[in-house]
């Protein structure tokens, strides 16, 4: 089992952490207090500079589009060495848009690539890759339990020419985004008599399509997260040409899986350089801030919380790379019990960690002082975000059950 790089793919790496050290990071204060001046569901200016100016650098650089582990398009990475980008990148919020690595954009360009028609590849794909417009993933629905997607019902019936859509969705990541111009949707197209796995389908909508109503954005812990967001829509008589079905009706659950799979890594990625950089702040605050007439590392069990939070980083990061391998392997069935896992590990992990952080800050750890309100925020809704953990656990389980018995679990 080999988790090692290639050594030009260690100089790659090695110029992503410096500009996320020395650009990305230092400009994230002053692009998150802009949010909220005017329309809080449109950028302002200066943001618009900031963003806009990192992609540009990072494109000129030719530090774009890592994600593409699986195509001519990128830079041939395994998902192991993805792996190391997606940790350097989760360090900071912007970091992964700034790279064009950014969900769901990366999961909905792969669809695009995989199942997508020439026509979409060239409307949708194209200026994704680019990095010039936005998408969002309509999956889970108010109404019913979407952990276990064959609830999903939003209506799709064909008519003609087109397809009518009727329902709602929420949780729709970026759809709030101005820049939002594509949705992939999950929906309902077989019945009772269609077999479970195939009643169900994906569907291309543009985002200005007639009929589709934003009903509200969807608040995590009181925030909105604008101007990108989470949005609930409402979908009334909403018609898109027959040719936006993606391969063809029934095909759902197996361009979905197809999707979450490397989605669901790149998150846990991304959460282990968050815990990370938690990690480095807790040091930097244990060695600076004095109480009682010492300095915090000696108070407590401080030292044991530090050195806690290494060991079990340490261990998720390796659980995300034995995933990643097995992924490189090719074969998805023997991997996914790997993703279950790591799913679960990484966002608890670093949940973990980023909340002892707060604790050493104290008052400060939960304002906006410092990022680690928002870092608590972002990875607890991980822990629901592509699957709550109690179903990967179940996946997990059931994987071990099976080594015992010739019973259908």
């Amino acid at each position: 089992m080999d988790f090692s790089i290639r050594p030009e793919i260690g100089a790659l790496l090695e110029r992503v952490k410096a500009m996320v050290r020395d650009e990305i990071a230092p400009m994230e204060a002053e692009y998150h207090a802009e949010i909220g001046k005017g329309d809080r569901w449109q950028y302002t200016e200066r943001q618009a500079e900031i963003l806009e100016g990192l992609k540009a650098r990072a494109k000129a650089a030719g530090l774009w589009n890592f994600w593409l582990t699986d195509s001519a398009r990128g830079f041939g990475l395994t998902t192991v060495e993805y792996a190391h980008f997606a940790e350097e990148m989760g360090k900071t919020p912007m970091g992964a848009e700034v790279f064009n690595c950014n969900a769901p954009d990366t999961g909905n360009m792969e669809v695009f690539e995989r199942y997508g028609s020439e026509e979409m590849k060239a409307r949708w794909l194209a200026p994704l890759l680019e990095g010039e417009i936005r998408s969002a993933y309509l999956m889970t629905e108010p109404q019913v339990a979407s952990s276990d997607a064959t609830n999903i019902e939003m209506s799709c019936v064909r008519d003609g020419d087109t397809y009518v859509l009727n329902g709602e969705k929420w949780w729709a990541t970026g759809a709030g985004d101005p820049r939002c111009a594509v949705y992939i949707v999950m929906v309902r197209t077989g019945g009772e008599e269609t077999p479970k796995h195939r009643r169900h389908s994906m569907i291309v909508v543009p985002a200005d399509t007639a009929g589709i109503e934003k009903l509200r954005p969807m608040q995590v812990y009181g925030h909105d997260d604008a101007p990108h967001g989470h949005m609930h829509l409402r979908f009334t008589d909403v018609r898109v040409p027959a040719e936006n079905m993606l391969v063809a009706e029934g095909h759902g659950f197996e361009i979905a899986q197809g999707r979450l799979g490397p989605g669901r890594i790149h998150h846990c990625m991304r959460a282990i350089g968050q815990a990370e950089a938690a990690l480095a702040m807790m040091c930097r605050r244990a060695l600076e801030r004095e109480a009682f007439g010492k300095p915090l590392y000696q108070l407590g069990a401080n030292y044991d919380i530090i050195a806690e939070a290494r060991m079990e980083i340490e261990q998720a990061r390796l659980l995300c790379l034995k995933a990643a391998w097995m992924m490189d392997r090719g074969d998805a069935r023997a991997a996914a019990p790997w993703i279950h896992q790591i799913k679960v590990v990484a966002p608890r992990v670093a949940l973990k960690v980023v909340d002892e952080a707060v604790q050493m800050f104290g008052g400060q750890g939960v304002s906006q002082d410092v990022p680690l309100s928002a870092m608590w925020t972002h990875l607890r809704t991980l822990r629901l975000a592509d699957g709550p953990d109690a179903v990967h656990r179940r996946q997990v389980a059931r994987d071990e059950l099976r080594k015992h018995t010739q019973r259908r679990l």
